[in-house]
C-alpha cells in the first residue's frame, strides 16, 4: 500500500479517470490512454505547468494533508481510573467533571489567564474577525499571522516602515473588544514583517503585549510565495522590499510581460537567517519596545534544528515555543510539500518531549511548549497534553476553530434572511435559541451579547465543547487539574505507537504493575 494518495486530489481539483485502479507506487491510472483530456495533476501541469504545484482556489480555501501517516492519535486510548482523586478532595459530592479546573496562566513575565490550554494559530483568510472575537469570547490565546500588511489597502508606510495599518488595527481590536480577563492575541512575525518593523508599529501603536517570531511554516517548511496578477502588482510589493521573481523593474522583464511572455510574477517570502546571537537581540530589542510576552513557533524540521531552537530559546527566557506537525492546515503550501515533508504531530512532539525531557535532566530554562496540527476535537487535545506532560502544555486548534466560526457566520446569516437550515429548525427560529452558547455569553457580557456575531458564537460554543469534554476525560483518570495530566493517562494501542513515543501497551503496563508487585 502507499501512505501518499493518487495523482487525484481534492487540493488540487484533479482526479485520476480510474480511481479504482490505481498503481500505487506512481499515483497514476493503471492503464493510461492516449484520448485521456489529462485530469490527474499529470494532465494538469501539462496545462498548467508549474501553477499546478499550488492548491485550488488559495484566496477562498485553507488546506491540510491528505496523506495517510502510518502513525496518528488514533492509535492510543484514553486510561480510566476507578480509585481516588488527584487536584480535588476525595469526596464524591466534589469529584465531578464540572469542577475539572482547566485554567492556565500563560507567559511568565506576564501571566495570562487563560481558561482552557487553548492557543488558535495563525489561520485567518475564511473568517478572521469572528476567529479572533471568539477567542476572546472563549478567553483562549489567539494568533495573528504573518504578513498582514502585505493585504492592507490603508497601509502606510514612511522611510519602508508601517506607519499605519488600519487592518491590522481592526484584527487587533477584534479581539480586544471581548477581551474580558482571560486569553490574549499574539501577533506572528515573518523575515518580511521584520523588515517592515511591523512588530515595533504594533507594539508601540496598537499596544500589543504579545509577538511570535516566525522560523518559516510548518506546511511549507520554507516562507510564503504567491503568483501576481500584474507587472503593478509586482513593482508595488518590489517597491516594499519584497522579493518578486523575476523582477519587474528589469526592462526586459517588463517588455516580455506587455508582450505576453516569460514567466509570471511570484511574491516570495525570505528565509530567516537566525543565529543564536541575532535572535538573543531581537528578542530583547522587543522587551525594550514593551512586549511582555515572546514567542517562537516552528514547524517540523530536522532533529539538530529543533534541539538548536529550544535551546535558544532556554538562553533567551522566550515564553512559548509552538511546534506545528505536519498534516496540520494551511493557506497556501506546494501540495507535495504540505502531504510528504515533515514529521507528522505524534513523532514530532514525541522528539521534543524526549529534548524537552532531557533539558529539564540538565536544568536547562524550559520554555512553555505548544502542539498543534491537525488537532480537532476534545479527544485529540487530551491525548496531546498527555503525550507532552508534563512539558507540553497547551494544544494549537487550527482549521476546526476556523471551521467552527465559519459554521457559525454561514448559520447565523441563514437565521437572519429566514432560511434557517433544517438540520437546526428544530431548536428555534433565533440566533438566541439556535446557539446554545448564547446564553452562557448573556451570564459574561449582558446587554451587549446581542452585538456579538454569530460566528464568534459558533467559535465560542465549539470550544466551550471541547473544554468540556477534555474536563470529562481528565476527571475519568480521577484527574481534577491540568497539572495531575501525566502520560500514564493514555495507552498504545499498536508497537509501533509505543516504539516512537515511549507509551506502553496494554500489555506492557500490565506487566509493569505485575513486576511492581501490586499482585
Amino acid at each position: 500500500m502507499s501512505y501518499s494518495k493518487s495523482l487525484g486530489s481534492s487540493l488540487t481539483n484533479t482526479k485520476v479517470r480510474t480511481p479504482n485502479f490505481v498503481t500505487f507506487s506512481s499515483g497514476m491510472c493503471s492503464v493510461c490512454t492516449s484520448n485521456c483530456i489529462g485530469t490527474c495533476e499529470i494532465g494538469l501541469s501539462a496545462i498548467r505547468g508549474s501553477e499546478a504545484i499550488y492548491p485550488f482556489a488559495t484566496d477562498v480555501y485553507q488546506f491540510a494533508s491528505e496523506k495517510e501517516y502510518p502513525l496518528d492519535f488514533s492509535q492510543f486510548n484514553i486510561n480510566g481510573r476507578v480509585f481516588g482523586a488527584m487536584g480535588c478532595e476525595e469526596n464524591s459530592e466534589m469529584a465531578t467533571f464540572p469542577k475539572v479546573k482547566t485554567d492556565f496562566q500563560f507567559g511568565i513575565g506576564r501571566d495570562v489567564k487563560l481558561k482552557a490550554p487553548i492557543i488558535l494559530p495563525a489561520m485567518a483568510k475564511l473568517n478572521w474577525k469572528d476567529y479572533y472575537a471568539g477567542a476572546a469570547l472563549a478567553g483562549v490565546l489567539v494568533v495573528i499571522g504573518e504578513d498582514v500588511v502585505a493585504k492592507d489597502t490603508g497601509l502606510k508606510l514612511e522611510n519602508g516602515k508601517v506607519v499605519e495599518s488600519p487592518l491590522l488595527e481592526e484584527m487587533v481590536n477584534a479581539f480586544k473588544t471581548y477581551y474580558h480577563g482571560y486569553g490574549d492575541i499574539i501577533l506572528q512575525a515573518n523575515v518580511d514583517d521584520e523588515n517592515l518593523g511591523v512588530l515595533e508599529y504594533a507594539i508601540t501603536k496598537l499596544g500589543v503585549k504579545s509577538v511570535e517570531l516566525k522560523f518559516g511554516q510548518a506546511a511549507k517548511g520554507i516562507q510564503g510565495m504567491g503568483r501576481l496578477k500584474t507587472i503593478e502588482e509586482a513593482l508595488k510589493f518590489q517597491a516594499m522590499g519584497y522579493l518578486i521573481h523575476p523582477d519587474p523593474s528589469d526592462p526586459q522583464i517588463a517588455e516580455d510581460y506587455r508582450e505576453n511572455r516569460g514567466n509570471p510574477f511570484e511574491k516570495i517570502g525570505k528565509l530567516p537567517m537566525w543565529s543564536e546571537t541575532i535572535l538573543a537581540s531581537r528578542v530583547e530589542q522587543l522587551r525594550k519596545l514593551g512586549a511582555e510576552i515572546i514567542c517562537f513557533k516552528t514547524g517540523p524540521y530536522d532533529a539538530k534544528d529543533l534541539i538548536r531552537i529550544l535551546k535558544i530559546a532556554s538562553a533567551a527566557k522566550v515564553d512559548l515555543v509552538t511546534f506545528d506537525g505536519a498534516s496540520g492546515g494551511t493557506g497556501n503550501s506546494p501540495v507535495k510539500m504540505m502531504n510528504e515533508w515533515g514529521a507528522p504531530t505524534v513523532p514530532l512532539e514525541s522528539m521534543v518531549y524526549d529534548i524537552l525531557k532531557h533539558m529539564d535532566e540538565k536544568k536547562y530554562y524550559l520554555p512553555q511548549i505548544a502542539i498543534t496540527g491537525g488537532f480537532s476535537m476534545e479527544d485529540h487535545v487530551f491525548k496531546g497534553l498527555a503525550l507532552g506532560a508534563p512539558y507540553i502544555q497547551l494544544v494549537g486548534i487550527g482549521r476546526a476553530a476556523m471551521a467552527a466560526a465559519t459554521v457559525g457566520k454561514v448559520v447565523g446569516d441563514a437565521i437572519a434572511s429566514g432560511n434557517i437550515p433544517k438540520e437546526y429548525a428544530g431548536y428555534g427560529d433565533s440566533i438566541e435559541s439556535v446557539f446554545e452558547g448564547y446564553k452562557r455569553l448573556k451570564k459574561i457580557y449582558g446587554d451587549k451579547t446581542s452585538a456579538i456575531s454569530p460566528g464568534a458564537v459558533g467559535l465560542y460554543s465549539y470550544l466551550e465543547r471541547i473544554t468540556t469534554g477534555v474536563q470529562q476525560l481528565m476527571a475519568l483518570n480521577r484527574k481534577f487539574s491540568l497539572a495531575h495530566i501525566s502520560r500514564n493517562d493514555i495507552v498504545a494501542l499498536t508497537e509501533h505507537a509505543a516504539s516512537v513515543s515511549g507509551i506502553k501497551t496494554y500489555s506492557e503496563q500490565l506487566k509493569t504493575e505485575i513486576l511492581g508487585g501490586i499482585l
